[in-house]
């Protein structure tokens, strides 16, 4: 019986260190996100073989405005960014923008935005639209 509690108590202790272990580590990818963020005026969380990421990234070459990109594909951390990216804007799909510390959206957001002119305004630039 001793040995049975002794077992038990051991996982709880070791159930209670993962517990704070992954919120220690969300909370620093939420972080991480946001300091990004924040620290560049067009940021676009992407994966490299994404053809949604890739029309979102085109847009910005039209524009001839280099955006910060992170390929999530190609970090370690990738997987936990995209999780922070959920929980912050509810969606952990690719690509995700933000203009100016804002979330724009995904692919099709970044593109009408493009069309409307609206993308242009937030970025204080003359639009030079093109039909994608």
């Amino acid at each position: 019986m001793a040995s049975t509690v002794t077992i038990s108590s051991v996982f709880i202790i070791l159930l209670t260190i993962a517990t704070v272990f992954t919120s220690n580590t969300e909370a620093s990818s939420v972080d991480f996100v946001k300091k990004t963020v924040s620290s560049h005026p067009i940021v676009i969380f992407s994966k490299s073989y994404c053809p949604y990421c890739k029309r979102a990234k085109g847009v910005f070459k039209e524009l001839n405005v280099k955006p910060y990109v992170l390929e999530l594909d190609e970090r370690e951390d990738g997987s936990k960014i995209q999780d922070a990216l959920s929980e912050m804007v509810g969606r952990r799909t690719v690509p995700q923008v933000f203009i100016n510390g804002k979330h724009l959206g995904g692919s099709d957001d970044t593109v009408e935005a493009y069309q409307s002119g609206e993308l242009a305004k937030l970025l204080g630039i003359e639009s030079h639209k093109t039909d994608l």
